[in-house]
């Protein structure tokens, strides 16, 4: 079994997360998210109380992070057409889609299983279309069908690409992630701009909400959450020996202003050009 196969879990809580959060549709969260949301209620009520960290805190500023990257790409930058890779039961298609309807080429790609259930919920909805699909990939496949090459393919050569990872390199080890950006570097220079964007962990700022989170994600997936890289010169640095022309990694709550105290627990983002 490859580490994407142990995803699935995460996908339902961090799924559920935003939905009550208003960043989703009802339609978008699922059973299992809602157990695993209410099962750690009472240790995220507590630490809140006690002016701690709070998880959910965590993966809302790292959504958010995110998503502001994506539209200044969209807005300011030339992309027309994004892959979110390991979507899982974001709702951030959906609402790009509806935001920029046919001008932006949303394609949701996952592991079978789930793919199938996020189409299904976005069949409910009314959100897919030529414009809005979700396709089944592996990121781990290098090449032939379910890879992200081949996906690419599919693509308007001329137009602006992103790829979009959220929630995924923390369950491969450093030699696939390492792989996978240069997979992704080499799609995203065949097109005129090429724009990749994620969260990313750091081991130089494990504060005790990061180390909670990754600790609950181990014991979701039944396996080990990963650090990569010590600081953010190290990540940067591995994005431009990966293909990428430029590459950045700035803290999640510096980007959508959380308060000051809460700055150090939240994610940081990267975001990395081949043009």
């Amino acid at each position: 079994m490859s580490p994407g196969d142990n995803i699935s879990p995460t996908a339902h809580y961090t799924g559920e997360v935003w939905r009550r959060a208003g960043l989703s549709h009802p339609w978008l969260g699922t059973r299992e998210g809602r157990v695993m949301v209410e099962a750690l209620h009472p240790l995220m009520a507590t630490s809140g109380a006690l002016g701690g960290p709070s998880l959910e805190t965590y993966l809302l500023a790292r959504h958010r992070a995110i998503d502001a990257l994506l539209e200044e790409a969209v807005e300011r930058d030339g992309i027309t057409q994004v892959i979110e890779v390991a979507a899982g039961m974001s709702a951030r298609g959906w609402r790009f889609a509806n935001r920029y309807g046919g001008r932006l080429t949303y394609l949701e790609a996952d592991l079978p299983a789930m793919a199938a259930r996020k189409r299904q919920a976005l069949e409910r909805i009314g959100s897919l279309s030529d414009s809005h699909r979700v396709l089944e990939i592996d990121a781990l496949r290098t090449d032939g069908p379910g890879s992200l090459a081949e996906l690419a393919v599919e693509l308007e050569p001329d137009a602006g690409v992103a790829i979009v990872t959220e929630g995924l390199l923390g369950y491969l080890p450093s030699d696939a992630v390492l792989a996978l950006w240069a997979r992704f570097a080499q799609v995203l220079a065949a097109f005129p701009v090429g724009r990749y964007i994620s969260d990313v962990h750091l081991g130089n700022v494990q504060t005790p909400a990061v180390r909670l989170f990754r600790r609950l994600l181990g014991a979701f997936v039944r396996g080990r959450v990963y650090l990569h890289f010590h600081s953010a010169d190290e990540a940067e640095a591995a994005l431009l020996d990966a293909g990428f022309r430029s590459a950045a990694v700035r803290r999640a709550g510096d980007m959508v202003g959380l308060p000051r105290a809460q700055q150090r627990s939240a994610a940081h983002i990267l975001e990395a050009s081949t043009n």
